[in-house]
């Protein structure tokens, strides 16, 4: 609910406005109901974005999850390039990141706030990753995730989606070892 809060908070403080100028009148009170309605179909689609990821991840199923990214996505992702552009660049992290682990892999997301408006939205939140690698280690990874999204042809897609993890600047290497 913590990322709802934006929106709850903008529709209380529209309400309140509009009851203040237009008392009793049932057009205005009608159109706040839609209001609420569209703001609570938007977050269902959102969520139910990321439910289909977290599915589609722990399946290892590359062509779902690129059909949730824009065909001109932006990505910056925690390995090279600086920068992906276009969904087929970005595919190709993807199956080197699937590659890497033997057997299934974990995912879980914490911390997710959401904000969106009108054809636009964006999500944060911490992702955490586990599984063996090809190597035979054990693997555990917590990332920061940034999507924003376009709305088109009634469809949500990422259209810039920011990976990444802290830095020790005295070492100069990236810190894959903290965890909230």
């Amino acid at each position: 609910m913590k990322h709802a809060l934006p929106l709850v908070f903008t529709v209380i403080v529209a309400a309140s406005l509009f009851a203040q100028q237009q008392k009793n009148d049932p057009a205005v009170e009608q159109g706040l109901r839609q209001l609420v309605a569209n703001v609570d179909a938007e977050r269902k689609q959102i969520m139910q974005l990321l439910a289909d990821y977290e599915k589609a991840f722990r399946a290892r199923d590359i062509n779902v999850i690129m059909e949730m990214y824009s065909p001109d996505v932006v990505a910056y992702d925690i390995a090279p390039p600086l920068e992906y552009k276009g969904r087929d660049a970005y595919r190709k992290s993807w199956e080197n990141f699937f590659a890497a682990y033997e057997g299934p892999i974990d995912m879980e997301i914490r911390e997710l706030q959401t904000r969106w408006s009108g054809g636009v939205a964006m999500t944060n939140n911490l992702e955490r990753f586990t599984g063996t690698l090809k190597s035979g280690q054990r693997s555990e990874i917590w990332v920061r995730v940034t999507d924003f999204y376009e709305k088109k042809e009634g469809k949500w897609r990422i259209i810039h989606e920011h990976v990444s993890v802290p830095t020790d600047f005295s070492t100069g290497k990236a810190a894959i070892d903290l965890k909230p």
